[in-house]
């Protein structure tokens, strides 16, 4: 049992979220118990999750996607009244780290997706290590992209979707950016990547791939930004003997 304040700045310290300029409000967005034996974590605070977490009697919910995006309709009704009745009903907190989580160099997206490909990392292309989104490295050897393919594809339990460009056959440098960051092929390619790797696929990618002479891996937003959260429920188990599980809510995208 651990105190939820004393919980929550120890994540804000390890993630260093005031750093960042995001698209939501990281660290504590629902406040719940006061103190803290459980930690359900997740994706997303989707109602399935939420769900899961009245079930399981947790204290708080942590996740990479919260609530309170910059843009979105601030009106609590339908879904959103739901989500947070669910949430005060039971007196769960709800702690969500959107880009922190992405960045961090050992816990976040990035550096966990790259653990567990067994990729070595050389440092990040549009800002120092710790703040930077777009990583680049290099594979364990020279491989082709089918195999490549075929590599993430088992680890993340899906199928990437592969836009090949044509010239190079086997690839050894290579960048990434979870989630949503499909338009960071400009910068891969114009640092020498021969591969990128993200979530998603815009239309413009595959003519952005093809043109620019690198190969596209679009191997899910949900697939690839599942680590990082997980990580840092088991950094907060460890540090905190808190109980911690992670419910992965199926989501094809």
């Amino acid at each position: 049992m651990i105190d939820r304040d004393e919980l929550v700045s120890a994540c804000e310290q390890l993630l260093e979220a005031r750093r960042f300029k995001d698209y939501t409000e990281n660290g504590l967005q629902v406040e719940g118990a006061r103190t803290v034996t459980r930690v359900l974590s997740g994706v997303t605070a989707c109602q399935a999750l939420l769900d899961e977490a009245v079930r399981w009697q947790a204290d708080l919910v942590l996740v990479h996607h919260g609530y309170f995006w910059k843009n979105e309709p601030v009106a609590v009704t339908g879904m959103k009244r739901r989500r947070l009745a669910t949430l005060l009903a039971n007196d769960i907190n709800l702690l969500a780290y959107h880009l922190p989580l992405d960045a961090h160099p050992e816990l976040g997206n990035n550096a966990t997706l790259a653990q567990r490909l067994g990729w070595t990392v050389e440092g990040a292309l549009d800002a120092p290590m710790g703040e930077g989104l777009l990583w680049h490295g290099r594979l364990e050897r020279p491989m082709g992209v089918a195999e490549l393919a075929a590599q993430v594809g088992a680890s993340l339990a899906r199928e990437p979707l592969v836009i090949e460009a044509p010239g190079t056959e086997a690839v050894s440098r290579i960048a990434w950016c979870t989630g949503g960051a499909q338009d960071m092929i400009i910068p891969a390619a114009e640092a020498g990547a021969e591969v990128f790797v993200s979530g998603e696929i815009s239309e413009r990618t595959t003519h952005l791939a093809r043109e620019m002479g690198i190969h596209y891996l679009a191997a899910g937003h949900h697939a690839t930004e599942r680590y990082g959260v997980q990580a840092l429920g088991e950094w907060l188990a460890q540090r905190f003997g808190v109980e911690h599980r992670f419910v992965d809510i199926d989501n094809p995208a």
